[in-house]
């Protein structure tokens, strides 16, 4: 009897203990004399639930989690015995066909689509599951086609200004240059957010075509992906994800026997936060240090090396090949409003059930927490939600029904972000949240403006003042002050957003400062 298994091969899982599950497995397989296939997958997302191993049957994969060591022979048990018996799901680790898992047959799995499915280094398995579709179509159109078909899917920017890629590269597309590059920010330094990691981890062709269909579609011949310092085994993996698909010809000096060439080069970040900013990263990348340029002009019309650049982090580019492959309208049928298409939003801090879930546009953020996040872990209430960052504004339990689109955020004065959603319960002081921002700030600022390098360490200084209840009304008006100058003078949205997090917990949560609640809005 051969076995085929599951177990992910994604960071988190290893962090709590997949290696050592997946070697127990195949030792007590061998103690038997069993044939096992043993996949390393990326993860699912069911973080709850890792390390998740998953076993093939005529029902569909059958997850049991979270496992440890010591159940491998228990779990060999189960997989060997007479599936008549029903020991195959009555083994109290079992979690059923993992597909119908509620977590998971609610979503829907676009970028995702393969994660947590395929073995992230098979390009025989990304082929099966309609890999590369959207570049073989990309190689009959124009350069103007692709870009219109981004443009009409609605796709923007998956990274926090959600700026629409169309037009981005567009802009590209027309912009004189001797050279176009391609680079994409997967320096993903925010808090809370861990979607690029799990895509470059568990599905890293995805990255490589969609960055191969934007060369296409403004005419370069470059690409750089930007990884994080902190990722070390996404580095890794896309390493060998370019070599696969270099020597298979989807990347190199003829694409797919089309004339057409282009190829990606890695670089590692510089382990600061200010190099996830786009004219930061292209200095370090350029390799000087990480600070940010002044705009204008824009790195689409003078980027990397002076030359048009086309800047999108990896959830953008990765969601390029479906558009291309399923068409505009396909993509754009998903969402409302001006937010088409779908986000993965990571569900971390104090939640029950955290991990990756990728919808539609228009859920409301109780319905993130609650339907999908099951509460919090410790089982109090939760009494403040961070999206979008540690610049991301704090929302209270009374906006949890806002809508998860673009629009719906920006009307309450926070911003969707990168998707990352990090859960406080009712023992959180929200005066420590708003000091830990400014002190983020002038930590991580890069010095070159004065606003964010002088404003945040002013910050941290007044919002003690206020705190200790050193003259708080006039320490709340310099408070104010000092964040509009922030907002308004700061050379990036380093500066210029780090008063949203102080501003609305002093809204919403007045009373941790001190404060009487009508002076929160003051």
């Amino acid at each position: 009897m051969s076995l085929a298994l599951y177990v992910p091969r994604d960071s988190a899982a290893v962090a709590v203990g997949a290696d050592a599950v997946a070697q127990a497995l195949l030792q007590e397989a061998v103690r038997r004399g069993v044939d096992v296939h043993l996949v390393r997958n990326g993860s699912r997302g069911l973080y709850w639930l890792e390390p998740l191993v998953e076993v093939q049957t005529p029902q569909g994969r059958i997850g049991y989690g979270p496992v440890n060591p010591a159940d491998a022979a228990s779990l060999l048990d189960a997989f060997l015995s007479d599936d008549k018996e029903g020991r195959l799901t009555a083994h109290p680790l079992c979690v059923g066909v993992v597909d119908d898992i509620p977590f998971l047959k609610q979503q829907q799995r676009l970028t995702f689509a393969r994660v947590g499915i395929v073995d992230p280094l098979s390009l025989d398995d990304f082929l099966a599951y309609r890999g590369y579709q959207g570049l073989r179509h990309a190689l009959t159109l124009t350069s103007e086609a692709i870009v219109a078909e981004v443009t009409e899917s609605g796709l923007r920017g998956r990274g926090g200004a959600a700026f629409p890629a169309g037009i981005k590269w567009r802009t590209v597309l027309q912009a004189p240059g001797s050279e176009k590059y391609i680079v994409c920010n997967a320096d993903e330094g925010d808090s809370g957010s861990f979607s690029d990691r799990m895509l470059m981890e568990g599905d890293p062709f995805t990255l490589l075509e969609g960055m191969t269909i934007a060369a296409l579609a403004v005419g370069a011949k470059q690409g750089y992906v930007y990884v994080r310092s902190e990722y070390p085994a996404a580095e890794a993996t896309l390493h060998q994800a370019i070599a696969i698909a270099r020597a298979a010809g989807y990347l190199g000096a003829d694409i797919l026997g089309s004339g057409r060439a282009f190829d990606i080069e890695l670089r590692r970040g510089a382990g600061a936060y200010i190099c996830g900013e786009e004219t930061a990263l292209l200095e370090s990348i350029e390799g000087r240090r990480g600070q940010v340029r002044a705009r204008p002009p824009l790195p689409a019309v003078s980027g990397l090396f002076g030359q048009p650049t086309v800047v999108n982090n990896v959830i953008t580019l990765a969601t390029v090949p479906i558009v291309l492959e399923r068409g505009a309208r396909y993509y754009a049928d998903f969402g409302q409003g001006r937010s088409r298409g779908t986000l993965p939003f990571q569900l971390g801090g104090n939640i029950r059930c955290g991990g990756l879930i990728e919808l539609s546009f228009g859920p409301t953020l109780r319905t993130l927490l609650h339907n999908f996040g099951g509460g919090s872990a410790s089982g109090r209430a939760i009494r403040a939600v961070q999206v979008g960052g540690p610049l991301g504004a704090w929302i209270p339990e009374s906006l949890f029904d806002t809508h998860l689109d673009y629009e719906a955020f920006a009307q309450i004065g926070a911003m969707l972000g990168h998707g990352g959603v990090v859960v406080f319960d009712d023992t959180v002081d929200m005066a420590q949240r708003a000091r830990e921002a400014m002190r983020f700030c002038a930590q991580e600022s890069c010095g070159k403006c004065t606003p964010c390098r002088i404003g945040a360490v002013r910050g941290v200084e007044v919002l003690d003042r206020i705190s200790g209840g050193e003259q708080r009304e006039a320490n709340l008006q310099l408070l104010h002050e000092l964040c509009e100058t922030m907002t308004h003078g700061s050379l990036c949205a380093m500066g210029g957003l780090t008063p949203s997090p102080v501003l609305s917990a002093l809204k919403h949560f007045p009373e941790d400062f001190g404060l009487p609640a009508s002076r929160g809005a003051a």
